[in-house]
């Protein structure tokens, strides 16, 4: 197996993506190979405090098998054959009413697998530009932020030099004339200092010169300003989101 391709495997596995074959391969894998555990155990507890803003709700029963009924795969031409399956599955004219399940069983793993694949090449697709699940550079905070509902909003991680990503875990009404822009201080007895602007209203990389390495316990928000950002060079609007960051577990 590639460097790459354990890569990943391991994202698939923490997100939830990963077919149980594969899960269970890369246990016996971690199991044999220390600096493999690390890894793994390394890249869940990063995102651990995604899994803690929402609690876990379970497929509806009989999921899979109504996706089945609504899905079909090309046959050898590239044609569909949902008609003539349609009409298996309902008995209708021209059929037996008979459903082989042993082909229904191989198609339903067809698509599951189609499914964790398209999910997987999109959440890793987010993470072209420098900040994949495993490989960019080691935050030295992870701040998750608040709005003043208690609501998990975004969720912080900060590099030693201050460069900084913003997930953002909610859809943020950003008014017209707005824009959103994040702030941190590195002293708390010292005024807020801007991180940057969200100018497009997604999650984004702020690139910032010249403070210290952040810190465990350092404040970090987002807070709604004017099209260009504060005037006054310290937050003026609403908060969007607060909190104060905490180091990986390593």
């Amino acid at each position: 197996m590639t460097e790459r391709s354990l890569e990943t495997l391991i994202d698939e596995v923490v997100l939830g993506l990963a077919s149980d074959s594969d899960r269970a391969r890369l246990d016996r894998m971690a199991a044999e190979d220390p600096e493999l555990a690390a890894r793994l155990e390394h890249v869940r507890q990063r995102f651990a405090p995604l899994d803690d803003t929402a609690a876990p709700i379970p497929l509806p029963d009989g999921f899979w098998s109504r996706l089945f009924d609504r899905l079909d795969t090309p046959d050898s031409t590239g044609a569909s054959r949902a008609t003539a399956s349609d009409g298996a599955m309902s008995g209708g004219e021209g059929s037996s009413g008979v459903v082989d399940f042993g082909e229904a069983r191989a198609r339903l793993t067809r698509w599951r697998r189609a499914t964790y694949g398209a999910v997987a090449a999109t959440v890793l697709m987010a993470f072209v530009a420098g900040w994949s699940l495993i490989t960019p550079a080691n935050p030295v905070v992870v701040t998750l932020l608040l709005n003043p509902s208690g609501d998990a909003v975004a969720l912080v991680e900060s590099a030693p030099d201050n460069t900084t990503r913003i997930t953002l875990l909610e859809k943020p009404d950003v008014p017209g004339g707005q824009v959103m822009q994040v702030w941190t201080k590195p002293d708390d007895a010292g005024p807020p200092v801007s991180l940057g602007l969200l100018s497009d209203g997604t999650s984004g990389t702020l690139a910032t010169q010249g403070l210290t390495a952040p810190e465990a316990q350092q404040l970090y928000e987002i807070t709604l300003e004017p099209a260009g950002g504060s005037p006054t060079n310290l937050p003026t609007g609403p908060i969007l989101g607060v909190g104060r960051a905490n180091g990986p577990v390593t």
